[in-house]
C-alpha cells in the first residue's frame, strides 16, 4: 500500500494542514524527511527506475510541496523555483522571439523592470496596458502574435483587480494563453485555473511560506502541454531551483496557510474600514471596501476575504507618509509581504522612477497580530507625522 495516496477526499484546509497526509514510508513519521543527496544510483542494467537521476530538478523534497500546491490550485502539476522571479521569468522564457505579450501597467516592480530591460532584448514584444479594463485588453491583442497575457490580481501596490474569467475569454479567443500572478490572493481566496487561466504563479516567499524565512517561487499548470514542457526544461537547464531545506520549510509553511490568510483578511478588512474616513488619511486602497474601484469584480472571483494587503495615502503628503513609517512601533519597516508580522513601506522610494505608486502612499502587509494593536500603532504614528 502506498501510504502517500490514502488521503480521503477532504476540504482544502485539511489538505494544507496535513500536507496531503503524506507519511514517511520508512519511519512512519508524520513529517517527510529532507533529502540532501545530489545524485542517485543506477540500476545494474544502467536504468533509473527510481525516476531520479540528479537532484538539481529531481530532489525528492520537492515532491510534497509541489503535490500540495497542485491540489490546492486544482491543477495538473506544479514546479518549485528558487524565487518568484525565477518562476515568473521561466514563463516568458518559454516563449519565442517575436512573440507578443500583454502585461499590466500595475504589477510587481521587479518583474516589470525585467520585462522592460531584459525580455525585450530577447525578442519579445511587450505592451503594458490597463489590465483591469477589458476594452484595453481587446484593443491591445494582436491576432496571431499575442501568445501570453500576464495578469496580476490584486496588483501590487495599488491592488488593482482584473477580471480573470473575462480576460481569459478574450485571450483564448485569439489563441493566447493566460498566466496569473496570484501571490496576494493565494489559493485560499482565488482559483485562477478554475476561472480559465492556463498557469498560476506564486512568489512563495510571501503567503505560501508565510514566515519570512524562505525565498521561493512556484508555477502550477492547468494541463500538460508543450509550453509546460519547455518551462520544465528551462528550470532543469537554467538551474533556478529551490534547495531541499527551503522546500521542506515551504511545505511546513503551507500547513498553516488557511488560518494565516483568513486571520490577515479579517484584520485587514477592519483596518481598512477604520482608516477609510480617517482625518489624516486621503485614501485607503483595499479590494474589500465597497468604495474601491475593483470591489465588485473582487467579490465575484475571491472567496472568503479580500487579502491581507492594502495601501493608504497620507493626506499631508510624502514627508508625512515617510514620517508615519518612521514612527510605527509594532509594524515593521521592511520590504516583502505575506508574513505573520505586519510590514509597512513607502513604496515610491523603493520602486523609483516609473513607479505607479503615489509619493504619499504607504503599502501595508497585515499579519496576524491583534487587530487593535495594529490600528493603535498606525494611529499614533500618523498623529506624530502630522505634528
Amino acid at each position: 500500500m502506498d501510504i502517500k495516496k490514502t488521503q480521503p477526499a477532504v476540504q482544502p484546509e485539511s489538505i494544507a494542514a496535513q500536507a496531503l497526509g503524506w507519511v514517511d514510508e520508512k519511519t512512519k513519521g508524520v513529517v517527510e524527511p529532507i533529502y540532501t543527496s545530489t545524485t542517485f544510483i543506477r540500476d545494474p542494467d544502467n536504468q533509473y527506475r527510481s525516476g531520479r537521476v540528479y537532484a538539481r530538478d529531481q530532489n525528492p523534497t520537492f515532491d510534497q510541496a509541489e503535490a500540495v500546491l497542485t491540489a490546492l490550485e486544482g491543477g495538473h502539476a506544479s514546479l518549485l523555483f528558487a524565487s518568484g522571479m525565477a518562476a515568473a521569468t521561466a514563463v516568458f522564457q518559454a516563449l519565442s522571439p517575436g512573440d507578443h505579450v500583454l502585461a499590466p501597467k500595475v504589477m510587481y516592480w521587479s518583474l516589470r523592470n525585467w520585462l522592460k530591460n531584459f525580455a525585450t532584448h530577447w525578442g519579445l514584444q511587450i505592451d503594458f496596458i490597463d489590465m483591469d479594463a477589458p476594452d484595453a485588453v481587446r484593443a491591445a491583442i494582436k491576432p496571431g502574435q499575442t501568445k501570453l497575457v500576464w495578469i496580476e490580481t490584486p496588483a501590487n501596490p495599488l491592488w488593482t483587480i482584473t477580471d480573470i474569467a473575462l480576460t481569459c475569454e478574450i485571450a483564448h479567443a485569439h489563441g493566447a494563453m493566460v498566466a496569473v500572478d496570484s501571490t496576494v490572493a493565494t489559493p485560499v481566496l482565488s482559483q485562477p485555473l478554475k476561472l480559465g487561466a492556463d498557469i498560476v504563479m506564486h512568489a512563495a516567499t510571501k503567503y505560501l511560506n508565510g514566515h519570512s524565512d524562505v525565498i521561493a517561487g512556484t508555477l502550477t499548470t492547468r494541463e500538460d502541454n508543450p509550453v509546460w514542457q519547455r518551462i520544465r526544461t528551462i528550470r532543469a537547464q537554467l538551474g533556478g531551483v529551490l534547495g531541499p531545506f527551503e522546500a521542506f520549510l515551504l511545505t511546513r509553511g503551507m500547513r498553516t496557510l488557511y488560518p494565516r490568510v483568513r486571520t490577515a483578511c479579517v484584520s485587514a478588512q477592519k483596518i481598512a474600514e477604520h482608516f477609510e474616513k480617517h482625518p489624516l488619511v486621503a485614501k485607503v486602497m483595499y479590494p474589500g471596501l465597497p468604495s474601491f474601484a475593483g470591489h465588485a469584480v473582487a467579490k465575484k472571483q475571491m472567496t472568503g476575504g479580500f487579502g491581507g494587503m492594502m495601501s493608504i495615502r497620507v493626506k499631508a503628503g510624502e514627508a508625512a507618509a515617510i514620517a508615519t513609517a518612521a514612527n510605527v512601533q509594532l509594524w515593521k519597516r521592511a520590504t516583502s509581504l505575506g508574513g505573520v508580522e505586519s510590514l509597512i513601506e513607502h513604496r515610491a522610494s523603493v520602486e523609483g522612477a516609473g513607479t505607479p505608486a503615489p509619493i504619499d502612499l504607504l503599502r501595508l502587509s497585515v499579519g496576524i497580530e491583534a487587530t487593535n494593536d495594529l490600528i493603535d500603532d498606525l494611529e499614533q504614528a500618523l498623529k506624530i507625522a502630522a505634528g
